[in-house]
């Protein structure tokens, strides 16, 4: 199927998100979409598969003109997204969530729908247990799962929304293999991302966006430069990392235990010092998630000790850990860190709230520009967060902060950023070194832990080895260690 956009235009409000953009995407090719954060990727691609609709222009599949009111009706013509927070049910099963969205809902016959799921999944290579409830499954196998959903709902045309973000490596081989099997069958894959390597790697031809507009399409091989050059409007200089000394301890973990029905984490030791920057790798749910949730005091642990800044918080409640200085930034940005439908002026007067009756509005509607103006927020004091695109709400969410903390936990900082936002965010954290707060974060991008931290500390089937200097290790160096071998 050949896809075709013809002065496509698309305003919210006063923002142009897609502002006379025409491009061709031929049958049985990957075509890459690159763009910075809020160029238009995403909301060109929710006009092709029906989410939204266009202000002016048209979409030709194969020379046919055709407008979507809904998903449904995109799906029926054989169009479907894969966004990068997959669309499924958590409480339901993995076979439930294959049924979704054929012609008899839940009451299809589930022999044939397992048989099915199951050809579907071997074909890629795929591992789905039917059974398994969708709520068990990593970020990656909802990926795959929701991929053969619409394969078995005949899609012709894959659209993939910065796929990659929060999957492990092999997973996102998985993925690469089973875009370039669906390609060579004469199906349309547009794989929209900001990571230029993986364009490289996969895609026969891209097409740049840049402020809503088309400012590019170069085929391959690509040069890195070009891409960027188009992307940002100028090269990019490497940036440098700066030093900080390190003081006493901030965060101490005396052999602690942390227990749930999946995993159970025994025996972890670590000592954190202020202004050290400790990055944990591994495969996504081998426990480094449990290891900052009892870090922040979301979780309890079942065994040990665990000391900030010299005081016991052993058996503390999330709301002591916050009050004693630790912080915890969640890769869930909406769903975790932010309420849907409030307004940045709203967040800013919750996180500034000391138990006034009454909201200070005016100061909170102030600090609000402050914040906006300072961390270079793409919104207004009215815009609603979920209105912000993924590097906005990112910047929200860090300056929403305190501004002195003893200990700063995060979860895949820069995920789903592009390179520019990703090196800003993290000129702003390492900033914070230098009050002498101490960094705990994970990143399933090998280059990302390797280039910030001072020491790494690698989680393999629910064991932590021991701390690693990050100077000492190379990309695949640390991608054996994640792998459960030996240096």
């Amino acid at each position: 199927m050949r896809i075709e956009f013809r002065n496509i235009r698309k305003h919210f409000g006063t923002v142009k998100a897609n502002d006379d953009i025409s491009l061709v995407v031929e049958s049985g090719t990957i075509h890459g979409l690159l763009g910075e954060n809020g160029a238009g990727k995403t909301t060109l691609m929710k006009i092709l598969s029906g989410y939204i609709r266009s202000d002016a222009g048209d979409i030709l599949l194969d020379d046919r003109s055709v407008s979507f009111a809904s998903p449904a009706e995109a799906i029926l013509q054989g169009i479907g997204m894969l966004h990068q927070d997959p669309l499924d049910v958590p409480a339901l099963s993995v076979l439930d969530n294959f049924c979704l969205g054929g012609e008899l809902g839940l009451t299809q016959h589930r022999r044939t729908r397992q048989r099915q799921l199951t050809e579907l999944s071997q074909q890629f290579g795929f591992a789905l247990d039917p059974e398994a409830l969708v709520n068990t499954l990593t970020v990656g196998e909802r990926q795959q799962l929701e991929l053969i959903r619409l394969l078995a709902l005949g899609v012709r045309v894959v659209i993939l929304d910065e796929p990659t973000t929060g999957i492990s490596e092999p997973q996102k081989v998985l993925l690469f293999a089973a875009l370039h099997k669906l390609a060579a069958q004469g199906l349309s894959v547009i794989f929209v991302s900001h990571k230029l390597a993986e364009v490289e790697a996969l895609c026969s031809r891209a097409t740049v966006l840049r402020a809503g507009r088309v400012v590019g399409e170069v085929a391959a091989p690509f040069s890195s430069d070009r891409l960027v050059e188009l992307m940002f409007g100028q090269c990019l200089s490497s940036s440098t990392r700066p030093h900080a000394e390190l003081g006493t301890e901030a965060l101490v973990l005396e052999d602690v235990a942390v227990r749930t029905y999946r995993l159970n984490l025994e025996h972890l030791s670590l000592a954190v010092r202020r202004g050290e920057v400790i990055g944990l790798a591994g495969l996504e749910g081998s426990g480094q998630q449990l290891l900052m949730q009892a870090c922040a005091g979301i979780r309890h642990i079942a065994a040990g000790r665990l000391m900030v800044a010299g005081r016991d918080m052993t058996h503390e409640s999330y709301h002591h850990f916050m009050q004693a200085g630790v912080a915890f930034v969640p890769a869930a940005r909406l769903e975790e860190g932010m309420i849907g439908g409030l307004q940045i002026r709203e967040h800013v007067a919750l996180a500034e709230s000391d138990g006034q009756f009454f909201v200070p509005w005016p100061e909170a509607e102030t600090h609000a520009r402050e914040m906006i103006a300072s961390f270079r927020i793409a919104g207004q004091v009215h815009t609603r967060v979920q209105e912000l695109s993924g590097g906005n709400q990112q910047r929200t969410l860090l300056a929403l902060l305190p501004p002195q903390l003893q200990v700063l936990i995060l979860e895949h900082p820069t995920r789903g950023l592009d390179v520019e936002s990703s090196r800003w965010i993290w000129h702003k954290l390492l900033a914070r070194r230098e009050d002498g707060t101490a960094i705990l974060f994970t990143s399933t991008d090998l280059d990302e832990l390797v280039e910030n931290s001072d020491r790494i500390v690698v989680f393999s089937g629910g064991v932590m080895a021991a701390p690693v200097n990050a100077a000492d290790v190379t990309c695949e160096e640390l991608g054996y260690l994640i792998g459960g071998k030996r240096r």
